[in-house]
């Protein structure tokens, strides 16, 4: 499988040829214009991922044009990665169906953390920016109307325990450890509570927890 790498920086560009699984093969643009014409000729041949390095010095416009990939080719999973935080520019992404987004220079274990989470369909925001999110929310979650308490008795005791891990962050490998149960088990319970709760991914299923304050 391919990796498509949009990258301008040779320090970063050497450590995602490092961290990369040995099973994907990475190609390296650095231009839009480039980006879109090589998505363009190998969409069909084996392209499964993008990968986005965000500069500093075209920041805010590398964010646009990682919104527009991403809506000129919605079947390309696309991971950002920005060179400094910002909560603004992730809810960006995140909400226009940007698959995930990490540090750029996340470890080999991470990284294949990252695209286990993503090839099951869902987003990759990392704890930090869950928690941020939360954070940033939290005024307006605690003056909200809760109307979604029947959850405590719609879920099973289990997933409630799943869900307050999602809630806090937590992948599933995590989730498993603290739980002492299976990967697959996880991806079950998540699914099962994406289903019960009416959520499409873990970022809006951690909003929902902190909003009818779940506990297990």
């Amino acid at each position: 499988m391919k990796i498509l790498c949009w990258n301008t920086n040779d320090s970063v560009w050497a450590h995602w040829l490092k961290v990369a699984p040995s099973e994907k093969s990475l190609s390296r643009v650095f231009s839009f214009d480039e980006l879109r014409t090589f998505i363009k000729n190998n969409m069909a041949h084996s392209l499964e991922y993008c990968f986005i390095y965000l500069d500093n010095q075209n920041f805010s416009e590398m964010v646009e044009n990682s919104v527009s990939i991403r809506q000129e080719f919605p079947k390309l999973k696309i991971i950002a990665f920005p060179n400094r935080a910002s909560q603004s520019a992730a809810l960006r992404m995140l909400s226009q169906g940007i698959n995930g987004q990490c540090n750029p220079y996340i470890g080999a274990k991470q990284l294949e953390t990252v695209l286990s989470v993503v090839d099951m369909g869902e987003i990759w925001g990392g704890k930090v920016f869950i928690n941020n999110l939360i954070a940033t929310h939290s005024e307006q979650i605690e003056n909200e109307d809760d109307s979604l308490e029947h959850l405590q008795d719609t879920l099973s005791k289990k997933e409630i325990e799943v869900a307050v891990y999602v809630g806090k962050g937590l992948n599933n490998k995590q989730i498993a450890l603290q739980m002492s149960i299976t990967d697959r088990t996880v991806k079950s319970h998540i699914t099962n509570i994406f289903r019960k709760t009416d959520t499409k991914d873990r970022l809006s299923l951690a909003l929902l927890v902190q909003k009818t304050h779940l506990t297990h």
